[in-house]
């Protein structure tokens, strides 16, 4: 078996705002529980400069305690310091409060969103009128009876670029039709919100019913498209989907 080969290594914060100076917890203490799990027992650790284990059951009594500090937000890790790699993976707080900067999977997701954004962007490109006035539609929300073509396909392709993923689970989504047909049986007033939204009725000259109650925390246009999706939605569906112009 090959020797692993050390290399240095750097930390950061998770926090978006993250501090000048921040002290990371290094011993284990009962008000402060620092704990690794090791598949039998939970096993005290403790960073010392100069043991050879994080492990507080592994140490002598003669420790060298050090503060463990993240300076604008990273801690640099030396090889030559592997103790302290060590307990840093072991951490409790690892991939929660910090984790370590990994440089091939940063550029491998940069390579994956640049990639989604060129699909996007030619998706966007080679989009119909039909489905660029859904996607503004429903995902944008905009009124596209008053927008120009271009205007239209500018909206669209600054959405393309800006959320490449967004864009591409909205064009791809099988029922986007059926969203797109919701939203226009609201702007067109075939359907009405009554009880401060919480009811939607039908609006047709012949029929004033309410058609469901919204659940609590649901929008209205999702509660709709949830019950046109039921085999006792097929029917109005069909009537209201005949209706729009």
């Amino acid at each position: 078996m090959k020797n692993k080969v050390l290399e240095d290594k750097v930390y950061t914060l998770k926090s978006k705002a993250a501090p000048i100076s921040f002290i990371l917890a290094s011993r284990h203490t009962h008000r402060s529980p620092l704990l690794h799990f090791d598949g039998t027992t939970n096993r005290p650790l403790r960073y010392s400069s100069n043991q050879k284990s994080p492990f507080e059951d592994e140490q002598d009594g003669n420790v060298i305690l050090e503060p463990i500090i993240f300076e604008d937000g990273f801690l640099r890790v030396p090889a030559t310091n592997p103790v302290l790699q060590q307990f840093m993976s072991l951490h409790p707080g690892n991939g929660r409060l910090f984790e370590e900067v990994d440089l091939e999977k940063d550029a491998q997701d940069e390579v994956q969103a640049i990639h989604d954004e060129v699909d996007a962007m030619v998706a966007a490109r080679d989009l119909d009128i039909s489905t660029m006035e859904k996607v503004a539609r429903i995902a944008l929300g905009r009124n596209v009876d008053v927008m120009t073509s271009a205007e239209l396909k500018r909206d669209v392709m600054m959405f393309a670029r800006r959320n490449p993923k967004s864009f591409l689970e909205t064009i791809n989504d099988p029922i986007l039709e059926l969203q797109d047909k919701v939203s226009k049986m609201f702007a067109q007033k075939l359907l009405g919100l009554r009880n401060k939204n919480r009811d939607v009725y039908f609006n047709l000259e012949d029929n004033k019913r309410k058609l469901i109650t919204v659940p609590y925390g649901e929008e209205p246009q999702a509660a709709v498209l949830s019950y046109l999706l039921t085999e006792e939605g097929e029917d109005v569906l069909k009537t209201l989907a005949g209706k729009l112009k």
